[in-house]
C-alpha cells in the first residue's frame, strides 16, 4: 500500500512539474512581463493531457484490484456491480468530483478568456496554472483515497 501512495505522489509531482514546465523558474508569486495567447491554449491542453495520463495510469490497476476483490469474495456479476460501487462513489469521492467539476469549469473559462483577450493577462495565466495544479492534485488525492479503501478491503 505504501508503494501505491508513493507512486501516486510521484505521479502528481511529475504532472505538476509538467504543467508549470512551460515557465522554468517561475514561482506562483511572480507574474511574467509577457505571455501569449498560445500559452493559455497550451496550458489547458496540458491539464487535459495530465488528467488523461493520471487516469490511464491508475484505472487499469484499480480495475484489476476490483476484479481481485470480486474473486476473493466470490461475487456474481450482479453482486459485483452493487458491491463495487462504494469503492468508486461515496460522499468523499462526491466532494472530489464536485471540486474537480468547479475547477474544470474555471479552467475552461480562464483558458477561453486568456486566448481571446487582445492583450493576454499574464496574472490570469498564473492563476490558470495554479488551478490546473489543484485539479491534478485533487484527482490524485481521489485515486489515493479509492486505492486505500480497496486495499483495506482486500487485506481483510
Amino acid at each position: 500500500m505504501g508503494g501505491l501512495r508513493r507512486r501516486a505522489a510521484i505521479a502528481a509531482a511529475g504532472i505538476g512539474l509538467a504543467i508549470v514546465g512551460g515557465c522554468p523558474g517561475l514561482r506562483a508569486d511572480e507574474t511574467p512581463a509577457t505571455c501569449s495567447k498560445e500559452e493559455f491554449e497550451s496550458a489547458v491542453e496540458a491539464a487535459a493531457g495530465s488528467l488523461r495520463d493520471l487516469n490511464n495510469q491508475n484505472r487499469p490497476v484499480f480495475q484489476e484490484k476490483l476484479r481481485e476483490l470480486k474473486e476473493k469474495r466470490h461475487w456474481s456479476h450482479d453482486d459485483f456491480i452493487a458491491q463495487a460501487k462504494p469503492f468508486v462513489k461515496d460522499d468523499k469521492t462526491a466532494v472530489y468530483d464536485k471540486t474537480a467539476d468547479e475547477l474544470l469549469s474555471a479552467i475552461a473559462s480562464m483558458g477561453q478568456e486568456g486566448s481571446a483577450a487582445a492583450a493576454p493577462d499574464c496574472a490570469l495565466l498564473l492563476e490558470l496554472r495554479a488551478r490546473m495544479k489543484l485539479l491534478v492534485d485533487t484527482q490524485s488525492a481521489k485515486w489515493i483515497y479509492m486505492f486505500e479503501k480497496l486495499d483495506s478491503e482486500l487485506a481483510k
